[in-house]
């Protein structure tokens, strides 16, 4: 009886995990091709020797024009096809037209170089190989015949061609230059390294500000929900309006604090924040190019992004137990050493995986660069990089190419970091 109980159990457990797995498959399914379609197509054109002007496959342009039309007062006209090939890379094979000739019309002579007839008032050109960017036409001599009227028109048909050609986003062919060109380029370690150090101090700044901000706003005192929301403003606004805000403000020209800085003799003549990409600075008699530029998007990117950081933080800081903060104050324990051995335990897991999702995103981050100095003064990254390649110089092959290595760092980066990373924090 036990037994029959049993498997009734089983089989009814695995009914219910089928429709289970039946009802989530949908969603399933759909997050799979929003992620993995995009992914796998950046793949496939990262080894394809593909331009932005190869998005369009090629094809063959044909136009009609009729010269001195037939009249009660002309019996003689001219019909021009004029073609030409669209691409500037790839040939057209196999390319013929046709097009249909009115019965009050008779072609008395056809002008081409290729092998063009009049089949049952039909006109048919068969022109073979169109090399890229080779243009030419078609002219016809007309006549009316006994069949005319006034109604007859060459142009009341459309000519119709046909034609094979090679489309290079689904053809077998595949390449290594694209990637075999962004590691040859001596700038791409100096991008990459640009990226790394823009990646870890903006991360590790916004982790460093947003822990200090939930300590301080987890003691209670006046107007503490008002500070919380204000705290909030950075990462709520709109990125282009704070960006062109700090670019203002940050002007050599007309900017607030070059302004303030110089009546208050700490610099003697402006200072292009966001352009210069190197200031000399004299520390203890040693003299260093600091890199400015970058470290002012470094300085926005902690500014912009640390409430997420403060948020998160601040909500673990209010799940730890007040009992064990209480006891170690009897025992004299000092803040700092309250800090360190007992917030410190319960805070790793959110730190790291905050610095986790930081580190990706601001690795991945293109918008609050470009607009604070379009990759200029030292602060070009490889996202700004796939942008350049991609769409500057239109080459989208090496634009994939260099999305692809992003891609391939950051999966590298995140295995190694949740492989090293405490149990308990990850």
């Amino acid at each position: 009886m036990k037994k029959n109980v049993k498997r009734k159990e089983s089989i009814l457990s695995i009914r219910e995990k089928k429709l289970a797995y039946s009802l989530i498959l949908p969603t399933i399914i759909l997050v799979l091709s929003i992620v993995i379609i995009p992914l796998l197509a950046n793949f496939w054109i990262s080894f394809k020797p593909i331009s932005l002007g190869d998005l369009r496959p090629p094809k063959l342009i044909l136009k009609e024009s009729v010269r001195s039309k037939l009249s009660t007062a002309n019996d003689f006209a001219t019909i021009q096809y004029r073609y030409r090939n669209s691409s500037s890379k790839y040939e057209l094979n196999e390319v013929a037209f046709s097009d249909l000739i009115p019965k009050g019309i008779t072609v008395i002579k056809i002008k081409s170089q290729h092998d063009c007839e009049i089949e049952k008032n039909k006109l048919v050109c068969k022109l073979g190989k169109i090399k890229p960017k080779v243009f030419g036409k078609i002219i016809l001599t007309i006549k009316k015949n006994e069949f005319w009227n006034d109604d007859d028109n060459p142009k009341s048909q459309k000519p119709k061609a046909t034609y094979k050609s090679t489309n290079i986003l689904t053809s077998l062919e595949f390449t290594y230059e694209n990637f075999k060109k962004i590691f040859s380029a001596s700038e791409f370690w100096d991008v990459l390294k640009v990226s790394i150090y823009y990646t870890f101090f903006g991360t590790a700044g916004a982790l460093l500000i947003g822990l200090f901000t939930a300590q301080i706003v987890n003691k209670s005192f006046k107007g503490r929900p008002f500070i919380r929301g204000l705290l909030l403003f950075p990462y709520v606004s709109p990125v282009i309006a704070v960006a062109f805000s700090w670019v203002i403000l940050f002007d050599p020209y007309s900017g607030i604090v070059n302004s303030l800085f110089i009546q208050m003799e700490v610099i003697e003549k402006p200072i292009n924040f966001f352009g210069q990409k190197y200031t000399p600075i004299n520390v203890f008699g040693y003299e260093f190019n600091f890199p400015l530029a970058l470290s002012m998007v470094i300085i926005f990117e902690i500014w912009r992004y640390f409430p997420l950081s403060f948020l998160f933080i601040l909500a673990r800081i209010q799940s730890i137990p007040q009992d064990i903060y209480e006891a170690a104050e009897i025992d004299g324990a000092t803040p700092l050493q309250q800090f360190y051995y007992l917030s410190i335990p319960f805070l790793i897991g959110i730190i790291a995986v905050l610095f986790l999702l930081r580190f990706i995103w601001t690795f991945n981050k293109f918008d609050d660069i470009f607009l604070l100095t379009g990759g200029n003064a030292g602060t070009r990254t490889l996202t700004v990089n796939v942008y350049e390649q991609a769409f500057a110089i239109s080459n989208l092959g090496a634009g994939a190419a260099v999305a692809v290595v992003i891609f391939i760092f950051l999966l590298v980066f995140s295995v190694i970091f949740i492989k090293f990373s405490k149990k308990e924090a990850m």
